[in-house]
């Protein structure tokens, strides 16, 4: 199988030719880190030295790529360049393997590395002094360090930072994706409840328009025909009305817009006297007391759907409201003449269900609608329980 080889970086190719180029310069001008009576020198002549700078300027083009690679064979190229006359050039570029291999390295070699030069140093500190007993062997340990252990040690503290600035911007995407999900949740919660507030407000008014419209089209009588549309008209301009109340809260901030006022249980007697006056036969049994704001709105909403619902489905007969307060919620039933259907409705389906299965839900409460048998026939029974004390999430107009 054959080894890909991978490019170097546009940089690396620049280091290895800047450090091959000042080593030669150096060689042509004679300059070398020993002379040629030194002891340590064993391969003496200018030409030795040239083969462990090539061997170390090749390594630089790995210096991203393979790092342990590169500073294995430029270790091995710096002991062969100790037994020449030496170059500056090659104990740089040395110091760069190093550096690299910690900062682009794995992290194991990350850890190990600048240990390993530490204990290095201190040892060709301690070692040769305790052997020559003169200060001059100190220099060994501090030649040694700053080859090995400073650019080891400032690898390591750039690796660390640039880990930390990688983290931090990690760290501001995930909070700018966790914003743009709160916002298009914020988004889907506000069309919801603006979808629930403008079937509630319209809803009723329009089934009203069409009721009557029908029986003034399909009956001949002027009196009832006058009446019908006298029905007709005032639910058109209450609709409008509250059509044109959603949309000045759809409007962008206008502070001079007058506040509305917002539908509480109060309100239920002027609710039923609308339906009745649509032609409901409606029974009002309230009997709540005090509840919060949030409760007052999604019991009203749960009523007017309710109502809007019996008019357009119900049976002939009577449509009882009953609202009761105990201790800590709030019980909402509404029940209309169901009869006899050969395709009964589905329990919990339609626009308006769902609309007050959510409000119920919002405020952590139950809401379930279906047919329920009666002492005079089937009933279609809406059941809701709102919590009436405390509310973990309310609901505002």
């Amino acid at each position: 199988m054959a080894v890909r080889l991978t490019r170097p970086p546009r940089f690396d190719v620049g280091v290895a030719l800047a450090g091959l180029a000042g080593g030669l310069l150096l060689w042509a001008f004679g300059l070398g880190v020993r002379k040629a009576d030194d002891p340590l020198v064993l391969l003496d002549g200018r030409g030795p030295l040239l083969v462990p700078l090539a061997v170390i300027a090749g390594c630089e083009l790995l210096r991203r790529t393979a790092p342990r690679t590169a500073l294995v064979t430029g270790t091995l190229a710096l002991a062969a360049d100790v037994v020449t006359q030496g170059s500056i050039a090659t104990i740089v570029m040395y110091t760069d393997l190093v550096y690299a291999a910690v900062l682009y390295g794995t992290p194991a070699t990350a850890r190990r590395l600048p240990w390993i030069t530490g204990l290095l140093t201190v040892a060709a500190t301690l070692v040769p002094y305790a052997v020559w007993r003169v200060p001059e062997a100190l220099l060994i340990g501090l030649v040694i360090g700053a080859v090995t252990f400073t650019p080891a040690s400032t690898g390591l503290i750039v690796r660390n930072h640039r880990d930390a600035a990688e983290s931090a911007r990690l760290r501001a995407e995930q909070t700018a994706l966790l914003a743009e999900m709160d916002r298009a949740q914020a988004v889907t919660a506000e069309r919801a409840r603006m979808a629930r507030e403008l079937h509630d407000m319209v809803a009723n008014h329009l089934s009203a328009i069409a009721i009557h419209s029908t029986a003034a089209l399909s009956l001949e009588d002027e009196r009832t025909s006058r009446e019908a549309l006298g029905v007709i008209r005032e639910n058109s301009v209450q609709g409008l009305s509250e059509m044109r109340r959603l949309i000045g809260i759809l409007r962008d901030g206008s502070d001079d817009r007058e506040p509305s006022a917002t539908p509480t249980l109060d309100s239920l007697g002027a609710l039923v006297e609308g339906a009745r006056a649509n032609g409901l036969d409606v029974t009002l049994d309230a009997r709540y007391g005090t509840v919060p704001a949030p409760v007052e709105l999604a019991a009203y909403r749960i009523v007017q759907e309710s109502l809007t619902n019996a008019l357009k489905h119900a049976a002939p007969g009577t449509v009882t409201v009953r609202l009761r307060r105990h201790a800590d919620a709030l019980d909402i039933r509404v029940s209309s003449p169901y009869g006899d259907r050969d395709t009964p409705r589905a329990p919990g389906s339609g626009a308006g269900l769902v609309g007050m299965r959510e409000r119920a839900a919002l405020l952590d409460g139950t809401f379930d609608a279906g047919p329920e048998s009666g002492p005079d026939g089937g009933l279609w029974v809406v059941r809701a329980t709102l919590p009436a004390t405390d509310i973990p999430r309310g609901e505002t107009e």
